[in-house]
C-alpha cells in the first residue's frame, strides 16, 4: 500500500470545472439512518488550550457543535483554526481543558479511537493513496470499521470476502454521491485536482462519521467548482451528518453554515449565525476588513 500524497493543483493535478461531472449526482440520496436528537450538542470544547512551549495556539476555547448542523469555523491565518481541528481528532492532546463527543471526553484517546467513535476529516493538503484507485482508496475507508482478523484477511475467510464486498459497493455508492462514480478504476493520482478533492470526502465518508471536518475543502477551486462544494456540503449534511467547516472564502462559508465561531491568535471572538458574525465589529476588524469584505471575496 502505497503512503498518502499530498496533492496541490499544478500541471500535474490540473483544476477541472466538473463540467462533466454528473449533476444527477447531487440528488442522489444515501442509505443512512439520520440520528435522533438532532439540534443537540454533539461535540462540546470546554476551555480547550493548546500551548507549544511560550505559544498558546488556542487559549480557553470553548464552542459547541449541535448535531445536524454545519458549523464554520474561521480566522485569519495563525488563529488557531486548524490546531483546533487537530486537538478534536487526536493529532493533538490539548494542554488543559476537555473535548466532549457525544457525551465521553476524548481529549486523551488515540486517533484510531476517535475515528472509530465518529470523527472523520479532509486535511488542507490532500493525503490519498496515490497508486490506488478510486474505489479502493474510499473502500479503504469503509474497510477500516470491520472487524476481520489479520488472518481471517490473509486466508481469505468467508468473513473477509463478504465484508470486502459490502466495502467495494458502499465505495461506489459513495463515489456517485460525491459525484465521480465514473473515475472510480482511475489511479488516485492521474484524477484531476478536484476531482481529488471530492474523492477525499468520499472517503472521509466511508468511515459512517457523527461529525465530518473539511479543512480547506475549497482551496484552488474555481468559482464553478465553490458552488458545486456548497451544494455537496449541504447535501452531506442533508444525509443526517454534522459538518465542521474550516474555509477561508468567506462567500462560501457565509453561503452554507448554520453557524460561525470566530477564532484571533487563539481566542474565540464571535460566535452566531451568518448574519450576526457579518455585523460584528470585531470580526469585521480583525478578519473580514473594515468595509471591503466583499473585495476580499472576490480574491479569495
Amino acid at each position: 500500500m502505497s503512503a498518502p500524497n499530498p496533492a496541490t493543483p499544478d500541471a500535474e493535478h490540473p483544476v477541472d470545472t466538473f463540467t462533466d461531472v454528473d449533476q444527477s449526482a447531487m440528488d442522489i440520496h444515501l442509505e443512512r439512518d439520520v440520528h435522533a436528537g438532532v439540534g443537540e450538542t454533539l461535540v462540546s470544547l470546554q476551555d480547550v488550550t493548546m500551548q507549544f512551549g511560550g505559544l498558546k495556539a488556542m487559549d480557553s476555547v470553548s464552542f459547541d457543535i449541535k448535531r445536524g448542523e454545519i458549523l464554520g469555523l474561521i480566522g485569519p491565518n495563525g488563529a488557531g483554526k486548524t490546531t483546533c481541528f487537530n486537538a478534536m481528532t487526536g493529532v493533538y492532546t490539548p494542554t488543559s481543558g476537555q473535548v466532549v463527543f457525544d457525551g465521553t471526553p476524548i481529549r486523551k484517546m488515540k486517533r484510531n479511537q476517535i475515528t472509530r467513535m465518529g470523527i472523520a476529516r479532509t486535511f488542507q493538503n490532500i493525503r490519498l493513496f496515490a497508486s490506488m484507485t478510486a474505489l479502493e482508496n474510499v473502500a479503504v475507508g469503509v474497510d477500516a470499521r470491520h472487524k476481520t482478523s489479520i488472518a481471517g484477511a490473509v486466508f481469505r475467510s468467508p468473513r473477509h470476502r463478504r465484508e470486502e464486498r459490502i466495502a467495494y459497493d458502499r465505495g461506489m455508492e459513495l463515489l456517485e454521491f460525491v459525484g465521480i462514480a465514473d473515475r472510480a478504476n482511475e489511479p488516485a493520482r492521474s484524477l484531476p485536482y478536484g476531482y481529488q478533492r471530492r474523492l477525499e470526502i468520499a472517503r472521509a465518508l466511508a468511515t459512517e462519521p457523527k461529525l465530518l471536518c473539511l479543512d480547506e475543502p475549497a482551496a484552488g477551486f474555481n468559482p464553478v467548482e465553490k458552488v458545486q462544494l456548497m451544494g455537496l456540503i449541504q447535501e452531506i449534511r442533508d444525509q443526517g451528518y454534522t459538518v465542521l467547516l474550516i474555509e477561508h472564502d468567506m462567500r462560501l462559508v457565509m453561503g452554507v453554515t448554520d453557524r460561525i465561531v470566530v477564532l484571533e491568535f487563539g481566542r474565540k471572538i464571535a460566535e452566531g449565525t451568518p448574519e450576526q458574525v457579518r455585523a460584528n465589529p470585531a470580526v469585521i476588524a480583525a478578519y473580514l476588513g473594515t468595509g471591503d469584505a466583499d473585495e476580499e471575496d472576490e480574491d479569495a
